[in-house]
C-alpha cells in the first residue's frame, strides 16, 4: 500500500523532469495574440535567456507540488485504501470521481499561493527589466507577495486552482485506477510498468481535456494586473476570443501533463513497490 507522502514525492520527480514543457505553456497562454508555436517558443526563451532559464522557477514548482499534490494524493489515496479494505473489491467509479475531486479541490486551495508565484517566476522573463518581480525563490516570493500585496493575494485564483485541481485529479487519479483496473480485468497484462504506462497515459489524456479551459481563466487570473474585476468578468473577456481560447495551448498542455501524468504514476507505483506498506494477505 501507498505510504501518504509518496504522491508528493513523486510529482516532484515528475515535475523535475516536464518543467521546461510547463514554463513554455505558461509563457504561450499569457501571450495576448498568438505570435508564437511551441518550438518557437521554446527557441526564444533559449535563445534570449540561456538554456537555464527553461528551469526559471523550479522551486515554486516544487513548492507547489509538495503542497498540492501530497495534500491530493494523501487525501485520495488514504480513503481509497481506507475504504477497499472494509468493503470487499474496488470502489465503484462514481465513488472514485466524488472522492479524486474532494481531493483536487482541496489540494488546489492548499496549492494556490506557491502555484501563483509558480506562474509569476515562469512569467518573469518576458517583461522588460523595469517592471520584473525578480523573486530569489519560491519562499521569497510567497514572503514579497504577502508583504507587498497583503495575503488575501496570494489566495488570487483560489477558485480557478481548486476547480482545475479537482478536475485534474478526476482525470487522473480517478481516470488512472479505472484503467488500471479495465486493463488487468482483461487478463492479457499483468500488474507490471507496461500496464502502469498505459493506464497513465489514457488518464493524462482525460485531465488534459477536463482541466484546459480551467487552467488558461487560471493562468490569466493570477498573471493579471487588475484588469480583471473577477473570475466571471475573465471569463466574459476569454469568450469574446472565441471558444476556441479555452482551449488555447492545448497541446502543449498536454505534451507537459500527459508525460507529467505516466512518471508521476511509474514513480508512485515503483515507490510503493520497493517502500510501501506490506499487507499479509
Amino acid at each position: 500500500m501507498s505510504r501518504w507522502y509518496f504522491g508528493g514525492l513523486a510529482s516532484c520527480g515528475a515535475a523535475c523532469c516536464t518543467h521546461p514543457l510547463d514554463l513554455i505553456k505558461v509563457h504561450l497562454q499569457t501571450q495576448q495574440e498568438v505570435k508564437k508555436r511551441m518550438m518557437g517558443m521554446a527557441i526564444h526563451v533559449v535563445k534570449n535567456d540561456g538554456v537555464l532559464a527553461l528551469y526559471n522557477g523550479l522551486s515554486a514548482s516544487l513548492c507547489r507540488q509538495m503542497s498540492y499534490s501530497l495534500t491530493r494524493f494523501a487525501i485520495y489515496e488514504t480513503v481509497r485504501d481506507m475504504m477497499g479494505s472494509s468493503s470487499q473489491g474496488p470502489m465503484p467509479f462514481y465513488q472514485k470521481v466524488l472522492l479524486g475531486a474532494f481531493g483536487g479541490f482541496t489540494g488546489g486551495f492548499v496549492g494556490t499561493p506557491a502555484d501563483m508565484v509558480n506562474v509569476r517566476m515562469q512569467n518573469d522573463m518576458k517583461l522588460p527589466p523595469e517592471l520584473r518581480r525578480n523573486y530569489k525563490h519560491a519562499i521569497d516570493g510567497l514572503f514579497r507577495v504577502s508583504r507587498e500585496e497583503g495575503v488575501r493575494k496570494l489566495f488570487s485564483g483560489a477558485t480557478m486552482a481548486s476547480s482545475r485541481g479537482a478536475m485534474v485529479t478526476v482525470g487522473q487519479l480517478a481516470c488512472y485506477d479505472q484503467a488500471k483496473q479495465l486493463v488487468l480485468g482483461t487478463g492479457m497484462m499483468g500488474d507490471n510498468i507496461l500496464t502502469h504506462f498505459l493506464s497513465s497515459f489514457i488518464a493524462g489524456g482525460c485531465a488534459t481535456f477536463l482541466c484546459q479551459p480551467l487552467d488558461v481563466l487560471k493562468t490569466r487570473l493570477m498573471n493579471s494586473k487588475g484588469e480583471y474585476t473577477g473570475v466571471i468578468h475573465c471569463l466574459r473577456e476569454t469568450a469574446k476570443l472565441g471558444p476556441l481560447a479555452f482551449y488555447k495551448g492545448l497541446v502543449p498542455a498536454g505534451i507537459r501533463l500527459i508525460p507529467h501524468t505516466v512518471l508521476t504514476f511509474i514513480f508512485l507505483e515503483q515507490l510503493k513497490k520497493y517502500f510501501g506498506i506490506r499487507i499479509i494477505s
